[in-house]
């Protein structure tokens, strides 16, 4: 395998890249800038920018004529979906699977205590002097559903093990049974909202999951339900929310929206019951030595014309 390598992070700071004169690769650090590294055209493997959005993910897709390789950095790959059909055929793309788990569902967690335990009255109280004393739901008795069971929802899953839950039912795509027990399909939702009082979404977006919690789904959770979104902003039906939010009859957790970011004066912002984290649930500390290790072991890979791991698709 040869051709140029595009990173977003310097090669030198990656341990365990190949050998670039024993590999024939060339590495080219490029994080989104205005100017390319490199002719794209002698692009084989490239590292989609982290966090960059869109137009940065696809600006050089249509170019890479000769491109082996898509990586994201990410769990998801819906940023650069909209420039696949500009490669050639037999490009693999491949995501993150192993990079975000940890700190995503670290976050899923903290979004459902903070909520339950009312820390932003308290942070809020803190400010103004009072004292919010009273009793606050616990997460230990409820019932929770995980609407997008891959490698995120297991291990969100696998921080709910200590926290005494009455019960975890998990939804995805398709039915199956793991170690934990069944996984319902998506078909299964309305028959499970009425029970979960906590609803957690990290599905990837999709065509079939955008607005999956639209009218019909909020609807269908109890009164007092609360929604936490880990996943993508449009997998909620914004609008919808807000109607069920205002009318205070469910609470929310948003480390994504629709739109994103959101901007100044919209109503999620000041809506009852509702948290917000400015889309974090990947950006913590443990990101840059799971995403180097990623990229380290797929190069090394590569240059051996070995398997690459977290193939989603191939180009046709």
């Amino acid at each position: 395998m040869t051709g140029d390598v595009w990173l977003p992070i310097p090669a030198d700071e990656i341990e365990g890249l190949p050998a670039p004169a024993e590999a024939g690769l060339n590495y080219r650090f490029w994080d989104g800038g205005q100017h390319f590294p490199a002719d794209p055209a002698d692009c084989a493997f490239y590292a989609v920018p982290y966090m960059k959005g869109t137009e940065v993910a696809v600006r050089p897709l249509a170019a890479m004529t000769r491109l082996r390789v898509v990586q994201t950095l990410s769990a998801g790959i819906d940023h650069v979906e909209p420039g696949l059909g500009s490669l050639p055929s037999g490009v693999r793309l491949c995501n993150a699977r192993g990079v975000h788990e940890a700190s995503t569902a670290e976050l899923a967690l903290a979004l459902v205590l903070a909520s339950l335990r009312g820390i932003p009255r308290f942070v809020e109280g803190m400010r103004r002097e009072e004292w919010h004393a009273g009793f606050y739901p616990a997460l230990a008795d409820k019932s929770v559903l995980i609407v997008g069971y891959g490698s995120i929802g297991a291990a969100i899953e696998d921080r709910l093990v200590p926290f005494e839950c009455a019960r975890v039912a998990r939804v995805a795509r398709s039915a199956r049974t793991t170690e934990r027990g069944q996984v319902h399909a998506l078909t299964d939702l309305p028959a499970l909202l009425p029970e979960a009082d906590v609803v957690i979404l990290c599905t990837p977006l999709t065509p079939a999951t955008r607005h999956l919690a639209g009218a019909g789904f909020l609807s269908r959770m109890k009164d007092g339900a609360l929604l936490v979104n880990v996943a993508r902003g449009p997998v909620v039906d914004t609008e919808a929310l807000l109607k069920e939010v205002e009318s205070g009859r469910i609470t929310a957790a948003l480390d994504v929206t629709d739109p994103e970011p959101l901007p100044a004066g919209h109503p999620l912002w000041h809506a009852p019951g509702v948290l917000i984290s400015p889309h974090v649930g990947g950006s913590t500390s443990a990101f840059m030595p799971r995403a180097k290790r990623l990229l380290a072991g797929q190069l090394t890979r590569y240059a051996a014309g070995e398997p690459l791991r977290n193939v989603v698709l191939t180009t046709a």
